[in-house]
């Protein structure tokens, strides 16, 4: 059985922060002798999100379940559970509350199920698949992605080296340096801190170097 639901598009200026999972992985437990394999990934897009749950069913042709739920999105635009043939609500349905509890995003979960003789009833695989995936995400850590506004910077050559140094030295997140007539450095700064950033610019550069801002991007935290 498969769930699905879509929410609107994520809003502008919507939440400034999100965690995903840290690493793909996988952690094991064991429940009334059946095994529960959860494994986890980041996940940019639906797509790559059922790709991983594909490889992961490849993995496991012998199991007898392999169940899935992934969210995509900041706002969980996009998410999506599956049973497996398991009773129906049993097991992707509280894998996926499992990620939002913990407000997991950009996110996939697979837990393949190798039955151990006993059965659970209801209620105890509700708490088998959900658990799963909350033991998996505590062994396997998860990361903070942060909303960052992009920026260029365009200076001449004979100030860009140190420029860059500069930047680095102070933490900030250089994406890219292009060479041309000038030098184009893009960075990513918290929307709060683009005023105090091009104060800092002018008096570094002696006003010579120009910031543009441009669009938004997520990075970890």
């Amino acid at each position: 059985m498969q769930q699905e639901q879509r929410d609107q598009p994520e809003r502008p200026g919507g939440p400034s922060q999100y965690l995903t999972v840290a690493a793909e992985g996988v952690h094991e437990t064991e429940i009334s002798r059946s095994r529960f394999l959860c494994a986890l990934a980041p996940a940019a897009t639906e797509a790559e999100a059922q790709e991983f749950i594909a490889r992961i069913r490849k993995q496991h042709p012998a199991a007898n379940h392999n169940c899935s739920a992934y969210v995509i999105g900041v706002d969980a635009g996009i998410q999506k559970a599956s049973d497996d043939g398991e009773p129906g609500g049993t097991a992707g349905v509280p894998m996926l509350q499992m990620l939002l509890r913990r407000d997991v995003r950009y996110a996939v979960a697979v837990v393949t199920r190798y039955f151990g003789g006993v059965k659970l009833g209801a209620g105890g695989l509700i708490r088998a698949y959900g658990g799963a995936v909350g033991e998996a995400l505590d062994a396997l850590g998860t990361v903070t992605r942060r909303r960052f506004r992009l920026v260029s910077i365009t200076v001449g050559h004979e100030r860009a080296g140190r420029l860059e140094n500069d930047l680095r030295a102070t933490g900030r997140e250089v994406r890219e340096v292009r060479y041309g007539a000038e030098v184009t450095i893009e960075l990513g700064l918290p929307e709060a801190d683009i005023d105090a950033f091009g104060t800092w610019l002018a008096d570094a550069t002696s006003g010579t170097a120009r910031l543009t801002a441009g669009g938004e991007a997520f990075g970890t935290v």
